[in-house]
């Protein structure tokens, strides 16, 4: 029992294990729909699109904060641009704008002194350093993120299983879609001082994935997602203290590990089923 609470003894570990914990609510409650509605591509996008903004942000003195979602919000539209101008399909738009904002960002980067560090601290997060501040934001982001989740819950359900429909319904998808993407901008915006803005994408998507596996009812994967998230969450935390790993890093593999224990034990149980399904009953053969 030491093993686990020893840790969460030192105040910096304590701070470290509510930012993973709010960011786990935060990204597994919009995940959940970035899952269901095959968006991983652009939650990837956008977590990674948010660094030139980061990195100006940086230069230029400002709340780190303010320049990702500054940088996400052109992102959105930048995709939107794309797809309406040139005519493209949407992956494309997100294709070119990824590698142009993560490209961006490094450059910006590359001109500081402590280029390497920074970087890393972008990419890679500090858990370990989250200050007071920075906690109070991920609790203003959770709760917005929550409540406009259930505000919004029949025009996400309609949008993500026919759009069609809930245009037909008055339910405007393209605004449900705009807002969608919105809440994703800030699910990443929020985490990404906890997790950084290359591993917010594991949170992102694999604690709901591991929850879709598990159960079917929308709300039902989101609270499994939170569950399992912060199972990974805890289980990080533990594993970085004692074995001396990258505690932001150690977090997004546990995460993404459970995921595929998850789906390993579930083709299992199918597979003996099935064995049972199609085995001849006892007395049966020879009778």
């Amino acid at each position: 029992m030491e093993w686990i609470t020893e840790p969460f003894g030192y105040a910096f570990m304590q701070r470290a294990l509510i930012a993973g914990l709010l960011a786990v609510v935060t990204t597994s409650v919009i995940g959940t729909w970035v899952v269901i509605r095959g968006l991983t591509f652009i939650g990837d996008a956008l977590a990674h699109g948010v660094l030139p903004g980061i990195a100006l942000a940086f230069v230029w003195g400002f709340d780190l904060r303010l320049g990702a979602m500054v940088s996400a919000l052109v992102m959105v539209a930048g995709v939107g641009l794309v797809n309406r101008r040139a005519r493209l399909p949407e992956d494309t738009g997100i294709g070119l704008l990824f590698v142009g904002m993560l490209a961006l960002g490094v450059i910006i980067i590359s001109r500081q002194r402590s280029y390497a560090g920074e970087l890393s601290s972008f990419l890679f997060g500090d858990v370990l350093g989250v200050s007071a501040a920075d906690l109070r934001f991920q609790w203003v982001a959770a709760a917005l993120v929550v409540v406009v989740v259930i505000v919004s819950y029949r025009p996400f359900l309609a949008l993500s299983f026919n759009a069609d429909k809930a245009w037909s319904l008055g339910l405007r998808p393209r605004v449900a879609h705009g807002l969608m993407l919105g809440l994703i901008a800030v699910s990443i915006v929020s985490s990404f001082q906890a997790v950084g803005t290359l591993l917010v994408f594991g949170l992102l998507v694999a604690p709901p994935a591991s929850a879709s596996l598990i159960v079917r009812r929308v709300p039902m994967i989101m609270l499994v997602g939170v569950g399992i998230g912060a199972v990974s969450v805890v289980a990080g935390l533990l594993i970085s203290f004692h074995y001396d790993t990258a505690a932001s890093a150690t977090m997004a593999f546990t995460a993404v590990s459970i995921f595929f224990v998850v789906l390993t034990v579930k083709e299992v149980v199918s597979a003996l089923g099935r064995r049972r399904a199609g085995a001849p009953e006892r007395g049966v053969v020879g009778a």
